[in-house]
């Protein structure tokens, strides 16, 4: 009897180390099969702005490395929830991706959201990081950072700011700022940043918290006017304009962000693959250049640290949403 029970003891631990060696096999061999058909890169806005932008140039270079097609596939809508709702319902094998922006870590704050933004994800990389102007129309008489502050408390309620919707970044840039400077300013939101860029540059608002990559093309031709940078530190691609903190809101600082995720549950073999091929592409000359002439500095972090510094932004957030009174329109 007791050696039955042995053999049974011994067959059942040989059987499940061949089950779980199979596992790491078949592991191992879609990890060395990756990729072998064409890859879908999710944006979860329309096509145009920064993380469109974002999304089709790192597509193209991870393509050229890896051989295969990247396909960018928009789905806009409900501030990019409904493309992360649909991305977060893919096939974790490494053949769905997705680009996003500092929206992806404040909708936890602003809105019940279908899908959990760290148990439903793994962040692959932390692409870039960058800058946000603080644009004026030019018929606006500020050029720096402390007539800004100086007019906007002159005229309490008065001035108007866009942003490309509510609870995006440069809405939260805006609500920082009068939270921080105890001003009062009109929020007027668009559906996307491009329309609130056109207003800006029609007139139709005073200043809006801008996208370097944007907006520096208008800044260049005068038709607008970068007055601030967002940034701790001056940006390298326009080290002539000032930071807020520096020069009239110490603390304030904005940064914006993309990152590259995949579905969770994706074999951690194929995020260290297309991490590998991500960093790789960032740290290429051509990207650096086209990069840099988009204010963006490339990061190539970690999958831990992208995932870290991610709830690090949740956490940043929900208390200045929290303190606004803000919910989703």
């Amino acid at each position: 009897m007791k050696k039955t029970i042995k053999t049974n003891i011994y067959e059942s631990f040989l059987s499940a180390a061949l089950v779980a060696g199979c596992g790491v096999g078949v592991s191992d061999a879609q990890a060395q099969a990756y990729p072998n058909k064409t890859i879908r890169m999710v944006v979860p806005i329309g096509a145009g702005g920064g993380t469109d932008s974002m999304g089709r140039m790192i597509a193209q270079k991870l393509s050229e490395q890896m051989g295969v097609n990247i396909i960018v596939d928009n789905r806009p809508g409900a501030g990019t929830v409904i493309g992360t709702e649909y991305f977060s319902k893919t096939a974790p094998d490494g053949y769905t991706l997705m680009t996003v922006a500092p929206e992806f870590s404040i909708n936890p704050s602003l809105r019940k959201l279908p899908y959990d933004p760290i148990k439903d994800f793994i962040m692959v990389t932390q692409l870039t990081s960058g800058q946000y102007f603080l644009t004026t129309h030019p018929t606006v008489p500020v050029k720096t950072p402390q007539q800004f502050l100086a007019l906007a408390k002159l005229r309490p309620g008065q001035i108007t700011f866009g942003s490309s919707g509510t609870g995006s970044a440069n809405h939260l840039a805006g609500v920082l700022f009068q939270h921080m400077t105890g001003t009062k300013m009109i929020h007027v939101p668009y559906k996307s940043a491009a329309p609130a860029g056109a207003a800006l540059i029609g007139g139709e608002i005073d200043y809006m918290f801008s996208n370097v990559a944007s907006a520096i093309a208008h800044v260049r031709s005068g038709r607008l006017r970068a007055v601030a940078v967002t940034g701790e530190k001056r940006s390298p691609v326009t080290p002539e304009i000032p930071t807020i903190t520096e020069s009239a809101v110490p603390g304030f600082v904005v940064t914006g962000f993309y990152i590259l995720l995949a579905p969770a549950g994706t074999p951690r073999e194929i995020v260290n693959k297309v991490n590998a091929e991500s960093v790789r592409a960032l740290q290429s000359a051509d990207m650096k250049d086209r990069l840099s002439a988009l204010g963006l500095e490339p990061v190539g972090s970690a999958p831990d640290a992208a995932a870290a510094f991610i709830k690090a932004e949740i956490a940043k957030w929900a208390p200045v949403i929290k303190a606004a009174g803000m919910r989703a329109d």
